[in-house]
This record gives C-alpha cells, sequence and structure tokens, in this order.
C-alpha cells in the first residue's frame, strides 16, 4: 500500500475478485495506492464500525435477533464499508494500530470475529458454501444413507434437531481437532475421529480459522512495526487510532454552569464512576492531587458542567487547606486551570478522558489516585473500596457485567443521573447524547480524524504545562 498527499489515481485493483465477494479471510494486503486523508477516513470509519460491534455485544445477546437487526441498522448508519476496497484496506490499517500490544490485539481480534460472524451468518446457504470452498474449507457433506445410519446419533447430540429437520439438515463429516470447541461443548457426533457438523454450526469452524489467521497476523505485523513507524506521516496517526474514543466528546459550551460546587459532594457519591469518585475522595482528604489526577479530574469536572471561575474556586479552596498558600496557587496552578479550558496557550478546548484514554494512556505510580480502579487497582483493594462504598456482595461479583456499554465517565455520570431522574431530562444536565449525535452527524470522518490528531497534539502540550512545580 502506497501514500500520497497528490489527488489519488484510479488504478485496477489486483483484487477486483475478493471484492465481489462480500466475506474474506484478508489473507492478502492491499497493493492499491490511496491519499492520505482515504487512510485516515478508511481507517476511523472501521473503529466506529467495532466500537458498534463491542457496544452491541454487551448490550444484547450476541447473534439474538435483536442484536441482529441493531447492528444492521446501525451499519446502515455509518454506511461502512461504501466501496468495494475500503473493507480490504481499513482492516489492514487497523492491524497496523492494534498489534503494538496484547491488549489491543486481544480487542481486536475479538471484535473482528464477532463482525465475521454476524456476517457470515448474513450469507445464504449458497454463498456460505461458496465461501468454505473459496477458502480451501471443503468439509465434505455426508451421504444419505450415513445420515440414515447415523440418524439416533446425531439427533441426540446436535442441538435443536428431529428426524423431521435432520432429512433436510447437511452435515459435514471433519477431523475432531478442527472443532475442539464444539467437541468440548459436546455439541456434535464425535466418530473415529471425525465430528458431524450439522451445518448451521460450521460458522464454529470458520471461526477458529479466522481468529487463528488473524492472530499470527497480527504477530506478524508487530515485527514490521519499526520500518512503519519510521515514516512520519503514519506513525502519530497509527498510535492515535489504537487509543482513539470515536463517540460523544462531552465538552460542549452549553454545559458550562449548568451544575454548582454545593452540588459536587453529594453528586460524587450519586452519580460519579468510581474512577472520578476516588479523585474526589483524594482531593478532599489530601487537598491535594498530582498531575495526571488534576487533568483526569479537571477535564471531567468541566464535561458535566463546572465553568472556569468554578474549576478555579474549588481548586484554590481545596490547595490552599493543603501545603500551598493562596500566592503559590495563582502562580503555579492557576495558568494550567485556564488552559485546560481554553483560555491560556493555544486556547484548546480540551476535552474530557474517554475510558480508553484513562486505561491506556498515564497509568498510575506511588501516590496517584488517576486511572481507572478496575484496570490499575489490586483486585482485593478494589472489593474493599467497592465495599467501602456499600456495594452490595452481589453487586462486587457483576461488576464488569452491566447491560449496557459505557465507554465513557461523562457518559456513566449522564445515565446515572437519568436513571435517578427516573429516565426524564434533567434541567442541571447536558445535552442529551442523542441530540449531540444529531447535531455532529454532517461532519465528515475526514475531519473527526484530522480533530482527533489535533486533539492528541494538544492534550500532550496540556500534559507538560500541567505538571507539580
Amino acid at each position: 500500500m502506497e501514500f500520497s498527499g497528490r489527488k489519488r489515481k484510479i488504478h485496477t485493483s489486483p483484487h477486483a475478485e475478493h471484492y465481489a465477494h462480500a466475506l474474506q479471510f484478508y489473507e492478502q494486503p492491499p497493493t492499491e495506492n490511496i491519499c492520505l486523508s482515504e487512510f485516515e477516513t478508511f481507517a476511523v470509519d472501521r473503529v466506529k464500525l467495532l466500537k458498534t460491534v463491542e457496544n452491541l455485544g454487551l448490550s444484547y445477546v450476541k447473534m439474538s435477533d435483536d442484536y441482529n437487526k441493531k447492528l444492521n441498522n446501525e451499519a446502515k448508519v455509518l454506511n461502512f464499508p461504501y466501496r468495494p476496497d475500503s473493507d480490504h484496506i481499513s482492516h489492514f490499517i487497523l492491524r497496523l494500530a492494534y498489534c503494538q500490544t496484547e491488549d489491543l490485539r486481544r480487542w481486536f481480534i475479538q471484535q473482528e470475529v464477532d463482525l465475521f460472524r454476524y456476517r457470515f451468518n448474513d450469507l445464504g446457504r449458497e454463498q456460505k458454501l461458496e465461501f468454505l470452498h473459496r477458502n480451501n474449507l471443503q468439509y465434505n457433506a455426508i451421504s444419505d444413507k450415513e445420515k440414515v445410519a447415523l440418524k439416533d446419533q446425531l439427533i441426540s447430540s446436535s442441538y435443536g434437531l428431529s428426524g423431521v429437520t435432520i432429512e433436510h439438515q447437511d452435515f459435514y463429516k471433519v477431523p475432531f481437532q478442527d472443532a475442539l470447541d464444539l467437541v468440548r461443548a459436546r455439541k456434535v457426533y464425535l466418530q473415529a475421529g471425525y465430528v458431524y457438523i450439522p451445518h448451521q454450526d460450521i460458522i464454529t469452524i470458520v471461526l477458529n480459522d479466522f481468529r487463528t489467521k488473524l492472530s499470527k497476523a497480527l504477530a506478524l505485523t508487530a515485527r514490521s512495526l519499526p520500518a512503519v513507524h519510521s515514516d512520519e506521516r503514519l506513525q502519530p496517526l497509527l498510535n492515535h487510532l489504537s487509543h482513539a474514543y470515536v463517540g460523544q466528546d462531552y465538552s460542549f459550551q452549553k454545559n458550562v454552569g449548568k451544575i454548582s460546587l454545593e452540588q459536587i459532594d453529594s453528586l460524587s457519591g450519586k452519580s460519579y464512576p468510581l474512577c472520578m469518585r476516588q479523585l474526589h475522595q483524594a482531593v478532599r482528604e489530601n487537598h491535594h492531587l498530582r498531575h495526571g489526577g488534576r487533568m483526569q479530574y479537571g477535564l471531567f469536572l468541566k464535561g458535566i458542567g463546572l465553568s472556569l471561575e468554578q474549576a478555579l474556586q474549588f481548586w484554590k479552596s481545596e490547595f490552599i487547606r493543603g501545603k500551598v498558600d493562596a500566592d503559590k496557587f495563582d502562580k503555579a496552578y492557576a495558568y494550567s486551570i485556564r488552559h485546560m479550558f481554553g483560555k491560556e496557550g493555544k486556547r484548546t478546548d480540551y476535552t474530557p478522558y474517554s475510558c480508553m484514554k484513562v486505561i491506556l494512556s498515564n497509568p498510575p505510580s506511588q501516590g496517584d489516585h488517576h486511572g481507572c480502579p478496575f484496570r490499575h487497582s489490586d483486585p482485593e483493594l478494589l472489593k474493599q473500596k467497592l465495599q467501602f462504598y456499600k456495594v452490595s456482595p452481589s453487586g462486587i461479583e457483576q461488576v464488569g457485567e452491566s447491560n449496557f456499554s459505557l465507554n465513557h465517565p461523562n457518559q456513566y455520570f449522564i445515565e446515572s443521573q437519568r436513571v435517578l431522574s427516573g429516565g426524564k431530562d434533567i434541567k442541571r444536565e447536558m445535552e442529551t447524547p442523542q441530540r449531540l449525535q444529531e447535531n455532529s452527524a454532517g461532519s465528515t470522518a475526514a475531519r473527526e480524524a484530522a480533530n482527533a490528531s489535533q486533539d492528541l497534539a494538544g492534550m500532550t502540550d496540556l500534559d507538560s504545562i500541567f505538571q507539580d512545580p
């Protein structure tokens, strides 16, 4: 794949045959020439698609009717892929971004596998058979004579099948080592080293093959990263993509002044996510936070509606109760707070941290209180903290198994306030996510990618300013 800042030239793709099919294993890398703006657009659009797959997988039972309908509708809204080659190219771009760590590889593989499963199940019977043959998965269907001879065993070992349905169901004879998941779950009949898989369950074999191929490909891609990172055009974008949050940014000027300082203590106990609750508790108890905590908590407060004047009053009132006098605060800390609100320096309107940014950037060290408690805390200490906050034993066991997806601390705050208000709009609350999504629907993906890159650069600049003196 080559990149150019000039106008893209149209070339006949050597992968045209692959693009004619709705599904592929992504075994051959793209060779087309694309410009950098297309590189950004393809990458951001696929990240959005995979994030949608992740969110729906947390909110619905995977492959249920509700899940399939919702994913189908969301895919239409995203309108991706909108070109035959965009799916192929974007997959390989994200391989470069998500091969860098084990956590990133695990996340990428899981979302790609879920997307692949949805697309495969959406194919018709003939299309599925064609896909299997095209990818050398040529498992042979057993004959009617063999099916009759094994009828009782096939019925007892295959979920949801009866004598009537078996007559109209193809069964494939597959080496058992290719279907270990089905064997382990005792979902298939095993005889003489072969399993007999009904047509509807052949997806398990295909997914195992896809997962294995993708895992190996990511390992090989990771070895090539030094060469890719030598290209100064690509390194910042790839690094950003793996940390990208493509949802609502929760930093709209309309929110300013929507909460008061008197509400903060009450809100922290009712509507703060755990990461922000522990930061609030730390600043109240210690009258100080190190720069990582001030950035994470300060931008969260900005996002829920604290104005600049209120923020200055909040931080100053706490710090002067500790070891910082008023004069030192004005000289050493006030500028960084104004900078965070876009009133100093480059006048950048910084946005609150998403969960991914909290988890993947600047992990806490001794004496820090920022970060994600569910990722950065010892499990036993996390359990004690939840008990201290009066979370029931059953609730502690269910942590991480919520029935809807949260990707942002400010999203948690809004959802909590909505639940507490009985689902009604809240007078002192931010604009609802649905309105915000509608307002932003007209922006292009390329512009989002460019803005995201600028925001990342701005955050680095803010981080260098927001240090302890």
